[in-house]
């Protein structure tokens, strides 16, 4: 008997377990900035993946209403 081949399917930006895929660090960053912004701000971290040490943190949201003096 012969074997017939599928299409391959296009692959989703989302995994099955249902979180997004992204192919770069850059793209993952980009994304939680823009959770953060949209949940009303907050702190955005990236860990490395060998040791979990941080990496890089943004601070997201709004102006401070009340800044420290100096």
């Amino acid at each position: 008997m012969g074997q017939t081949q599928c299409p391959r399917r296009r692959r989703s930006k989302t995994k099955p377990s249902g979180r997004p895929h992204y192919r770069t660090q850059r793209e993952t960053h980009d994304a939680a900035r823009g959770f953060a912004e949209n949940s009303g701000g907050g702190e955005v971290r990236d860990h490395r993946k060998d040791n979990n040490q941080i990496r890089n943190s943004d601070t997201i949201g709004k102006t401070d209403p009340y800044p420290p003096e100096g």
